[in-house]
């Protein structure tokens, strides 16, 4: 038995909200992670199985480890086909906003959204998410938003349309945003919405291998320089950091996704606690956090780096160079040491 942790008022919201929609939009995130496509694809699938027109718009490129997906090639990519996107979500009768809790996650679709007379339904799991959308659907105790995807359906009353495509991305979601379960994945819900994905045909060791034991060449020749020559530990302070450039990534032919997952390495050390990846991007230094234990890594991101996110995993962004983003995070280590 699965708890009702949606309310019911949001419920019937969101379900009357789908009845008077025909053209539905669904966007995520700029830089689209597993969560964000398995919820959004996820979504994608049940809205088709009711007869709707579902369209997934993402600001940019998702990894190419996602792209074996059901319903991965049909996915809009703004940057890629800004006029085809502006037209659909003009024309938008409802857009879902997914796996993000301020509009400024949109990056430049944000306006285009923002700007469209359509009702918006937020779900979510970050935490303090903005009242732009009609219906806010935000709950952060949840591990994934893929996982508040099938709630969301089965508190409608739809499992049953719950097909084996949408079971797969939701199950992906939910795995990719714990880390293969290794992590904010400790409570047994989880594990009976597992157990009926399953049920629907779900081969999680397959999905894993998919997602998890797909690199490629240059992929897995990155991530050997970076644990060799970029890493750096701390001792101290039990945090261990990895910095790569954009000129390192250009000598490793680096695609988009290439460096998922190396984050989460340096826990693998007796004594490290807390791990910083810090990837070098043409406009900003993109930043990755994750920890074990009771280390908030939500609250280093929201205090350095302008982010946020769950207690174990967080992520932000800074504006300045490489060079000074490390010596902000290196200055400011002493201050996080009573968390240790």
């Amino acid at each position: 038995m699965i708890s009702k942790v949606i309310a019911e008022d949001l419920i019937y919201k969101v379900q009357k909200s789908i009845d008077k929609a025909e053209k539905i939009v669904i966007v995520v995130h700029v830089g689209p992670d597993g969560d964000a496509m398995g919820a959004s694809l996820a979504l994608w699938h049940y809205l088709m199985t009711i007869e709707k027109e579902p369209v997934v718009i993402v600001p940019t490129a998702f990894p190419n480890f996602l792209s074996w997906m059901p319903g991965a090639e049909c996915v809009l990519v703004y940057e890629e086909n800004k006029d085809i996107s502006d037209k659909i979500i003009s024309e938008a009768e409802l857009i879902f906003t997914l796996d993000f809790n301020v509009p400024n996650r949109l990056e430049k679709m944000e306006a285009v959204i923002m700007n469209s007379p359509a009702p918006k339904v937020l779900v979510d799991h970050h935490l303090h998410p903005s009242d732009f959308a009609k219906v806010i659907i935000s709950y952060p105790e949840i591990s994934s938003t893929s996982e508040l995807i099938f709630r969301l359906i089965c508190r409608m009353g739809n499992f049953s349309k719950i097909n084996l495509a949408c079971a797969e991305c939701i199950y992906t979601g939910m795995m990719t945003d714990t880390g293969g379960f290794t992590y904010n994945s400790n409570k047994p819900e989880i594990y009976t919405i597992i157990s009926e994905l399953i049920k629907l045909g779900v081969d999680k060791d397959d999905i894993y291998r998919k997602v998890f034991n797909n690199y490629s060449f240059d992929r897995m020749k990155l991530m050997g320089y970076a644990l060799y020559k970029k890493m750096k530990v701390y001792p101290e302070y039990k945090a261990a950091l990895i910095t790569l450039s954009s000129k390192e990534l250009q000598e490793f032919n680096y695609q988009n996704g290439d460096s998922e997952g190396l984050v989460n390495m340096p826990l693998s050390i007796d004594g490290v606690i807390f791990s910083v990846f810090m990837r070098e991007e043409t406009d900003k230094i993109k930043i990755s956090l994750r920890s074990q234990g009771a280390f908030p890594v939500n609250k280093v991101s929201a205090d350095l780096f302008n982010g946020g996110g769950h207690l174990n995993a967080a992520g932000g962004e800074s504006y300045t160079t490489l060079h000074e983003a490390v010596k902000r995070f290196e200055e400011a280590l002493p201050d996080y040491k009573d968390f240790l």
